[in-house]
């Protein structure tokens, strides 16, 4: 089958992307591209997330209280870059989020809201959401590995675990119908080019305050080579689904569904084909792990003590339940589903916000608001920004 564009020019380039991928196909199977994909992306996501430092956890905290260290820049750069290619992909025809889960299937309002203001606080309790966790722990760090893993049985047990009914009662509270009714650009009339201003005017607000702030360069490059990871993701599975024999969700990147699948098949053998999310973590590890070896940050860290490990533990059961409640995590929703413009991505990434500030507030800036801070970019990354 070959993929056709809406915009002439473009047809060339998408038959010679199809040839490739009937390639990969071919010689790997449908599900082993899928997997094979999701890894390439997700190390070129977990490379890039660990040299920019990206991490919505920090940017929340330097909102909160009103710092400019860059974290926040560096989330922005992310986030408009992944809605910026996302919604240009779409826009010259190259790419269709109308029959992605997010937009297609019947959503919960009252799972986003909830979902996403627990994870909002368990992300500031275990300080990291839970793509910061895993490149955290391909560094070395033991807290966000024991963080992670506590995070991934979490997903699992809201999943299909002793959580599962408490997941399901609540997310039935309020829900709203799949296609246009879940779908941001219809219902607003704005369309692809719309999306597109939305977008560059974030850019350009990231760009003006990069220089303001002397970010480095791995401080907006890296968080470019975020958003392009986030927008590959979306191009990637769709162009799968329009050549596979077999239906494949399209979908991008996340780390809810996909740690609780891998916790899955690492402790029970399964028979089920590979999929994009089983490639996607160790992609994202392997990617983590190059970057600190090549910037020699690789080092071994512990807790400091018992207080620290209950709060670890409880924010990440607090992101495990409440981002598969939510149908998604801080990149899941935060830069993937709100790429696609889908009313409850963005309900997710706003309870997000009002919870980690509201937690913040509470718990940090009452105790340990000087330790707690991240470390401005500036004082991190070599060479400032030109």
């Amino acid at each position: 089958m070959q993929l056709k564009s809406a915009r002439g020019g473009a047809g060339t380039d998408w038959r010679s992307m199809s040839a490739l991928l009937e390639s990969a196909i071919d010689a790997l199977g449908e599900s082993g591209t899928l997997a094979l994909g999701a890894c390439v992306i997700g190390a070129l996501f977990g490379f890039f997330a660990q040299r920019s430092k990206f991490c919505l956890r920090s940017a929340v905290i330097e909102f909160s209280r009103n710092q400019t260290g860059g974290r926040l820049t560096v989330w922005l750069f992310a986030f408009a870059t992944a809605v910026g290619v996302t919604q240009w992909l779409a826009w010259i025809g190259w790419f269709d989020a109308g029959n992605a889960r997010q937009i297609a299937a019947r959503g919960s309002l009252s799972g986003a809201a909830i979902g996403g203001a627990l994870f909002g606080m368990g992300m500031i309790l275990a300080r990291g959401c839970s793509s910061r966790l895993l490149v955290l722990a391909a560094q070395g760090n033991l807290r966000s590995l024991l963080s992670g893993l506590i995070f991934a049985v979490s997903a699992q047990s809201a999943l299909t675990g002793a959580l599962l009914p408490l997941r399901l009662a609540m997310s039935e509270w309020w829900t709203i119908d799949g296609g246009g009714a879940r779908d941001l650009l219809a219902r607003t009339g704005i369309g692809h080019v719309g999306a597109l201003v939305f977008a560059a005017v974030w850019f350009c607000a990231a760009v003006f305050w990069a220089r303001r702030q002397r970010v480095g360069f791995w401080g907006w490059a890296g968080a470019i080579g975020v958003g392009l990871a986030v927008a590959s993701g979306w191009w990637f599975t769709y162009a799968m689904s329009r050549l596979a024999f077999d239906p494949h969700p399209i979908q991008s990147l996340s780390f809810t569904g996909p740690s609780a699948e891998v916790l899955t098949r690492v402790l029970f053998v399964s028979d089920k084909p590979l999929t994009f999310d089983f490639g996607l973590v160790p992609g994202v590890f392997l990617g983590a792990f190059a970057a600190a070896a090549l910037s020699r940050e690789l080092k071994l860290e512990g807790f400091q003590g018992g207080a620290s490990m209950r709060r670890y533990i409880a924010g990440a059961v607090c992101m495990g339940f409440g981002g598969m409640l939510a149908g998604g995590c801080a990149v899941g929703a935060g830069l993937s589903g709100a790429a696609i413009f889908t009313a409850t991505a963005w309900v997710t990434l706003v309870a997000m916000w009002a919870a980690a500030m509201l937690t913040d507030r509470l718990v940090d800036q009452r105790g340990t608001h000087a330790i707690d801070a991240p470390a401005p970019l500036s004082a991190v990354e070599s060479g400032a920004m030109r």
